[in-house]
């Protein structure tokens, strides 16, 4: 994952959404998404408000700091405006997305709810009170409830049970193809049948509860706050799954290549490293007509690892019983074409600096599979071409091409979203309101996280409470 995707989920991991549900839709219940240009103060408290319940220390130090909060408020900013700029671009129209919006609703409807009516029963698996009779009638199987008229003729032509099983295979086959797309270390994998199965049952239950769900609230049977909480939970993870998928894009196409940072390089004076080249010719010099090498490299290498000696002294430039692979490649390269004895011929350029070669003796060792692998010691002395990051004072020496990557990937990174953000207008508010967190609120979360750990780690998942029918 780029820094980029890394910094855009930054705000959820805050917040606390769940990063397991990211799959967008975008018509749900006969509503398009199309608000991702607006967040108001009143959902931002919302969002809050839910989250005060489930982790109350984030949202204690969330109220202490006004600079948090600002923070998460441009974090929000700049999420909803890569959504936007992702339906902009018709990431939308992809078929693999539009099969996944019939997921992200009802996967969210269906925790909520179980949440909300089940608040008051004790420790349970998620939609653990839905029983198996109610998953049977799912499907079909074992005694029918009551239906309405339209269901009622589907089942006797035989399309009933057929419709959810058609509509399983469409959300297990873009499950399967989402996770492969993201995941490419399961390309090949294949589900398996008890995979299949947990997979069948999940279906069912968030059905069940969705459904159960929607027709409460056309009843007015629940509050409204509960609704307003799942569409908001719902608006962050569509945005959240969009500026993911449209990151991604973006880093590719903001991606800094070797030429971009050779031409920086070459082109700013601060990194020029010709009179770093010529002091460690000079050294080179010295070492191929016989002075000491070891006293060489106490004098003037810049390794920091040659001042870890025994009781502090250095160590004459020495590394021994070095494995192949150990060093950079480079490296490694020169001192192995060296007899024992010799000093390479020339430097040895690395992304550390210029390097001076002394191979000391070629060896042996156990490897980690029982077998002989080739060992070496060798000398080194080290002229550095790290470069300090002017803006960051604590920071070490880094490689200058590692050093020019990355600012050249900052730069590029912040004017990318600067642009994208102003390109979507997307409107938050100026602060929000934190609730008072008391020490009793977070005493109380951190009992319910011990049961609900005790609960996972029972065989199967399940307590004595499992199976009970809401």
């Amino acid at each position: 994952m780029s820094n980029l995707t890394k910094g855009l989920i930054l705000l959820l991991v805050v917040l606390g959404i769940g990063a397991g549900l990211v799959f967008w839709k975008s018509k749900v219940g006969g509503h398009s998404t199309g608000g991702f240009n607006k967040i108001t103060q009143q959902e931002v408290e919302l969002l809050v408000k839910d989250l005060a319940e489930q982790n109350p220390m984030a949202i204690k130090r969330l109220g202490e700091d006004a600079e948090l909060r600002k923070q998460q408020l441009n974090n929000l900013k700049e999420l909803f405006a890569f959504a936007s700029e992702a339906e902009r671009n018709g990431t939308t129209n992809d078929p693999k997305y539009r099969n996944e919006l019939q997921n992200i609703r009802t996967e969210l409807t269906a925790v909520n709810y179980d949440r909300h009516i089940n608040k008051d029963k004790g420790p349970m698996p998620p939609m653990g009170f839905i029983g198996e009779d109610r998953v049977k009638a799912f499907w079909g199987e074992g005694e029918q409830p009551a239906q309405g008229f339209f269901a009622n003729l589907k089942d006797k032509i035989g399309l009933g049970k057929k419709d959810n099983e058609m509509a399983f295979q469409r959300f297990l086959d873009t499950k399967i193809t989402l996770l492969k797309e993201s995941n490419p270390a399961m390309k090949d994998r294949e589900i398996s049948e008890e995979e299949k199965t947990q997979a069948r049952e999940f279906f069912a239950k968030i059905n069940i509860y969705n459904d159960e769900f929607n027709e409460k609230v056309a009843s007015g049977e629940l509050p409204k706050e509960l609704k307003d909480k799942i569409d908001l939970q719902v608006k962050l993870q569509q945005a959240q799954f969009l500026a993911r998928i449209y990151s991604e894009k973006m880093a590719k196409d903001i991606e800094v290549t070797d030429e971009d940072v050779a031409a920086y390089i070459a082109a700013n004076p601060e990194f020029d490293t010709s009179a770093k080249r010529a002091k460690a010719e000079e050294i080179l010099a010295r070492a191929k007509n016989g002075e000491d090498f070891s006293k060489l490299a106490d004098e003037f290498t810049e390794d920091p690892g040659n001042n870890a000696g025994e009781d502090g002294k250095k160590r004459g430039g020495l590394y021994e019983n070095v494995r192949l692979g150990m060093m950079v490649k480079p490296f490694e390269e020169a001192a192995l074409a060296l007899e024992p004895g010799q000093v390479s011929q020339g430097l040895v350029e690395t992304d550390f600096g210029y390097h001076i070669v002394k191979l000391e003796k070629k060896g042996e060792a156990d490897g980690r599979d029982g077998q002989k692998e080739q060992t070496y010691d060798v000398r080194h002395i080290l002229i550095s071409t790290g470069f300090k990051d002017p803006n960051s004072p604590f920071g070490r020496e880094e490689p200058i091409k590692q050093y020019v990557r990355r600012k050249l990937q900052e730069e590029r990174e912040k004017k990318a979203i600067d642009e994208l953000v102003a390109r979507n207008s997307v409107q938050v508010p100026e602060d929000f309101t934190v609730p008072q967190i008391t020490d009793e609120q977070i005493q109380e979360m951190m009992k319910k996280q011990q049961e609900q750990q005790q609960i996972v780690n029972t065989p199967g998942g399940h307590s004595e409470g499992d199976g009970h029918d809401h």
